[in-house]
């Protein structure tokens, strides 16, 4: 099979991101014929494998003279926010992306387009090839723009409700999907995510000098409940002399790295900024850790809390819709503890007043983790990339 894979954003560095190239890599390993279409700012460096041609739309261009449009509004890179886009940006960008994605499907005729988020780009390739099989992922922050803003609201609607099949990472999406876009269910499949079994294993990197170690993976973003975490750590009752938090990312944004920065310079328990890290120095900093810690207020699948197990550490994590039916079903026996979300005003902005009884939840399940004893390793057979290709296909 061919099959050409569209991202409107870079292929590393976020989720969707890990989602693209992995995917790409799966495909690969089974023989597939591949080219794959990316916006990228000039002097990106694409690792793709080898047979993969590359289509890269240029950001901070002259033909696209703006950062790379992201489809969270604080992304691990320098980005331009949907909401901000004017109608001539958003004509520039559909006329530069779709001047390369007509140059890939002449040369490589493609028999399947797997557009990534069910957003502007997937519905502009939707309409600009209606006789093509053209699929689109839902990585949850393509719901979470329809539901902020009303950019080109009516044209992305109508682009996704024509898409062939909607592949979603778990099934809490789906509800959503037909509220918003108004796609029947029918024409919706479960596919899941997968980690990298290479890279994300237990590494024999655990110390024994009785010092517990708390990590975070993701971006230094208010939204990924990183303050919430920072203000936590006061309340656990863990002996401060023994225990250490880790975070590792990219600032969201510089003020709310400037603040995680505070207040981690206040906080009893020592916190380490480790900054982005590749996977395989990430795998590392897991092997070494007790608990991972995701107090997100809202996610798809976070590929990185399956990382975290896979190395052998448990997880505290926020209990987002579906997730924990998502882990019984790919994760069964995972050592997680999930902590009740607090309440929302918006989808992935909480009420102020409900917050310090979350952090009290989270600073509990914390403790709770530290002091546990020995981990019992999760089967995680289910969640490869190998099969989310599979399912992709079938």
């Amino acid at each position: 099979m061919k099959i050409l894979h569209i991202s409107a954003q870079k292929p590393f560095g976020t989720g969707s991101g890990t989602v693209f190239t992995a995917l790409i890599r799966a495909f690969a390993a089974r023989g597939h014929a591949q080219a794959a279409v990316a916006g990228v700012t000039e002097g990106d460096a694409v690792s793709l494998p080898e047979g993969v041609r590359f289509y890269p739309v240029c950001f901070e261009s002259e033909a696209l003279p703006f950062p790379v449009a992201g489809m969270s509004d604080e992304m691990p890179y320098r980005s331009t926010r949907y909401r901000d886009m004017t109608p001539e940006m958003v004509a520039r960008f559909r006329a530069a992306f779709l001047a390369v994605i007509r140059r890939a499907v002449e040369e490589l005729d493609p028999d399947l387009i797997l557009c990534h988020h069910l957003y502007l780009l997937t519905a502009a390739v939707r309409q600009a090839f209606p006789d093509r099989r053209v699929y689109g992922i839902c990585h949850n922050t393509d719901l979470r723009q329809m539901e902020k803003h009303a950019l080109e609201r009516e044209a992305i609607r109508q682009g996704i409700r024509g898409l062939d099949r909607v592949l979603v990472l778990k099934e809490e999406q789906t509800g959503p999907i037909a509220a918003i876009y108004g796609v029947p269910r029918e024409r919706m499949r479960l596919v899941g995510v997968g980690y990298d079994r290479e890279i994300f294993r237990p590494l024999g990197g655990r110390a024994s000098d009785g010092m517990a170690r708390i990590v975070f993976a993701g971006k230094i973003a208010e939204k990924k409940g990183v303050m919430s975490l920072l203000r936590s750590l006061a309340r656990m009752q863990a002996d401060p002399a023994r225990t250490q938090a880790l975070l590792a990312g990219g600032a969201g944004n510089e003020a709310e790295y400037a603040l995680a920065r505070e207040l981690a310079a206040a906080s009893p328990i020592p916190v380490q900024f480790l900054g982005p890290l590749p996977q395989r120095e990430l795998a590392a900093v897991y092997s070494r850790c007790d608990v991972f810690v995701l107090p997100s207020y809202s996610e798809g699948v976070p590929l990185t809390l399956l990382e975290a197990l896979a190395c052998g550490a448990r997880a505290v994590v926020s209990d987002l819709p579906g997730l924990r039916a998502w882990m019984d079903t790919f994760a069964p026996g995972a050592d997680v503890r999930y902590v009740p979300l607090p309440a929302m005003d918006r989808v992935d902005e909480p009420l102020p007043g409900t917050l310090p009884a979350f952090e009290e939840r989270l600073a509990l399940a914390l403790d709770e983790a530290v002091a546990a004893g020995p981990v019992c390793p999760a089967d995680l057979s289910r969640a490869t990339w190998d099969g989310v290709a599979e399912r992709i296909l079938s």
